[in-house]
Parts: structure tokens; sequence; C-alpha cells
């Protein structure tokens, strides 16, 4: 009788603790945030530096173009992919990239050189952006550059979604479906 309550009793904080969850954790311990802190990425391969900024406030539809230089601290050639990365108060976030220098959504980045960049992109929507250079290494993965605030204020810009990709996606998706069951040896279960 008294191993059936201990196990009830333990069952009940079990449920107890699940439907709390941890978010007690946050009223206990400090928290601590950063700004301006780089990713290892920085340090070990490539550096963003000299990000520059050519508004910190605009309308929707107007274009904020980021630039700087990428240096590379490595004696090989690497390939990357730059953007724009945003943080926002709002669940927007949007941004239509207009373009990139280098041109080309993946580029070399020679070993011990320095690249200078550049990414333009129209905002869609206001709101208050923390607006980053992302560079994506590959085999490596993502860095950040320093980042800037930028606030964005306007009538939201909507764009037509492109059904025919879609459509044309969908119908790709179940041709592979079509082969990938036809080609399937029937199991019996």
């Amino acid at each position: 009788m008294v191993e059936k309550r201990i196990f009830v009793f333990g069952l009940a904080v079990v449920l107890a603790l699940g439907t709390l969850g941890f978010n007690w954790v946050e009223s206990v311990l400090p928290t601590a945030d950063a700004h301006g802190v780089q990713a290892q990425l920085q340090s070990r391969f490539i550096r963003i530096e000299d990000e520059t900024f050519n508004r910190q406030s605009l309308q929707t539809g107007e274009t904020l173009t980021l630039q700087g230089t990428l240096v590379s601290l490595v004696e090989r050639d690497l390939r990357g992919w730059l953007s724009i990365f945003t943080e926002s108060t709002n669940a927007g976030n949007r941004w239509e990239m207009l373009a990139r220098d280098p041109p080309g959504n993946v580029f070399d980045i020679p070993g011990n050189s320095v690249v200078d960049y550049s990414l333009s992109a129209k905002a869609l929507e206001a709101g208050v952006y923390h607006v980053h250079t992302q560079l994506n290494i590959a085999q490596v993965g993502p860095g950040l550059g320093p980042g800037q605030t930028v606030v964005v204020e306007g009538d939201p810009i909507l764009k037509d979604i492109p059904y025919t990709n879609i459509a044309y996606q969908s119908i790709m998706i179940g041709v592979g479906y079509v082969i990938t069951f036809a080609t399937r040896p029937w199991q019996v279960i």
C-alpha cells in the first residue's frame, strides 16, 4: 500500500513538472545578453570587417545596402554565400534581396585574400530590425557581422505568390512519389 502511494505521488510530481516545464528556471537564474559577440567563424576562417549601412531608417519599398570586406584567415579557397540576417520584434522580417556583389548565390573566396562585398535589399514590412551581414561557408557554417539597428516605417508591400512555381514543384514531387512506389518491390508484412 505504501509503495502504491509513493508511485502515485511520484507520478503526480512528474505530471506537475511536465505541465510547468522549466519556465521557473528563468526566474531563478539570471540571463545574459550580448551585442557584437562574434561567432567563431570570423575568428577562425573568415572575418567580416568594416560593415557599413547606407541608412538607419527607411520607408517600405526603399533599399538598404550593406557593404564591407571579407578577410580570409586560411590558406585554402572556400565557397561562401552572403545574405542579410535580421532580427525583429515583429513576426515579419520581410526583405527582398535585390543585388549581391560578388554576384550569384555561391562564390569562391580565395585563401588569404580580402573580398569586398555589397548587399542590397528592399524593405517590405515596417518594424525595428537588427540587421547583420550573414556569411555561410560551405562545410563550416554561418557567421554574422557586427550589425546595426534599422527602423522601417510605412505600409507593408505584398508580393504575389508564384502559384505556377508551387504547381510545378507539386507535380515534380508527385512524379517522384510515383516513381518511388512504382519501382519499390512489394513487401509482404
